[in-house]
């Protein structure tokens, strides 16, 4: 990454103090840039204001809307655009970086409030929807307004061209190989296992696809154990069980990164699988890394993101019968499933932070070029028709 220190402002239109994907890529490049010598600071909504990080503003409490199969927490409207344009002003960014300007968001108003350098960086993987596309007659002359454009996968920048019919560079997901390669076998979650991390309750998660692949699994691998991990009231999902597969579930809760590590290195194989809402698959990368030979619905994220198969096992999403089958056959197959597992494992490296954020900051760079700076935008003529004014 060069020497030049530059001023660096991003946008997390999702709630900070709520689990997710977006939020975890904008914490983690946040340090990364910091660490580099960059300033960045970060404008996002929060619940809560106490224990934000020093580099985080909070926009305001977001509020729930229902967006790609899940629940969002995003903030809009007049007050938060008070706080974006303050927090441009306060600023003197030499380049914003908006995440998901596209939809109803903090992004969005940034993209509308201000002039200069700005990245865009577009993560959903999603059909058309009305709650997204609300404020689409909008969207295509704020889009424009953006230098560069990113698209964190193949899936993603498909999304963004059918959509508003624009193009991106695609750069993934980052994550830490490192922390993951160095993870320790937990004797508790190895053997004959099947981990899961997510949200277990969201039905786009596909926990009940591997639920019903179970009575199949169990047939041919008797002692199988299924441990989850993450948030979510596992005594309801409990209760929809065959009292048979029951005393096969553990469900771990929330558990810390170093246990996550341990936990994807440990497990006999990962499952993912997702029905679809998916642009990247960062859990599967984490996968990856840590050495996991991993078993996935074959949506188009997560085939792209395992090469169509070469560094994982892919199904047909949605299918139990043939998620039971590719389980079996690895399980029969112990040499299969370490050369899989070694193939994602050294691929895995092309996530590394080191290696995602020099290209991140290679489209900084290239917005940046000519540019004088971020500053406020003089017109806001798409905001006031939004609020029914004249321009």
């Amino acid at each position: 990454m060069p020497l030049s220190k530059k001023r660096i402002g991003i946008v997390c239109p999702y709630g900070w103090d709520t689990p997710g994907g977006v939020q975890s890529h904008v914490s983690d490049l946040a340090e990364y840039l910091i660490r580099q010598g960059h300033f960045v600071s970060v404008l996002a909504p929060a619940i809560h204001d106490e224990n934000l990080p020093d580099y985080v503003t909070s926009a305001g409490r977001p509020i729930a809307i229902p967006y790609n199969g899940a629940v969002a927490r995003v903030l809009f409207g007049p007050i938060a655009f008070a706080r974006v344009r303050q927090w441009i002003s306060q600023g003197s960014f030499d380049v914003l970086h908006l995440h998901e300007p596209a939809i109803p968001s903090i992004s969005l108003l940034a993209c509308w409030a201000a002039e200069g350098p700005m990245v865009g960086t577009f993560h959903a993987a999603a059909k058309r929807q009305k709650v997204t596309f609300a404020v689409a007659p909008f969207l295509e002359p704020v889009i424009e307004k953006l230098t560069a454009r990113i698209a964190v996968s193949e899936a993603a920048r498909e999304t963004l061209t059918e959509h508003l019919e624009t193009d991106a560079i695609v750069v993934p997901n980052g994550i830490y190989a490192s922390k993951y390669r160095n993870g320790v076998v937990d004797p508790k979650w190895a053997g004959n296992t099947l981990g899961f991390i997510g949200r277990f309750e969201e039905p786009r998660k596909g926990l009940s696809v591997l639920i019903a692949a179970l009575p199949q699994i169990i047939v041919e691998i008797p002692d199988i154990k299924i441990f989850v991990a993450g948030p979510g009231e596992s005594s309801e999902m409990l209760k929809e069980m065959q009292p048979s597969l029951r005393s096969r579930f553990f469900f771990l809760g929330r558990i810390s990164e170093e246990e996550k590590a341990n936990f994807l290195t440990s497990v006999g194989l990962y499952i993912a699988p997702n029905t679809g809402g998916e642009s990247f698959g960062i859990i599967l990368a984490e996968a990856l890394a840590a050495g996991a030979s991993v078993v996935a619905s074959d949506i188009p994220a997560f085939d792209s993101l395992l090469g169509h198969g070469q560094y994982g096992t892919l199904f047909n999403s949605e299918d139990p019968d043939d998620l039971a089958s590719k389980v079996i056959a690895l399980f029969k197959d112990e040499s299969t499933r370490q050369e899989i597992a070694e193939r994602g494992k050294e691929y895995a490296q092309s996530f590394d932070w080191d290696v995602v954020a020099d290209k991140i900051y290679d489209v900084y760079e290239m917005a940046m070029v000519g540019g004088s700076g971020v500053t406020l935008s003089s017109e806001n003529r798409a905001w006031n028709k939004l609020l029914g004014r004249q321009s």
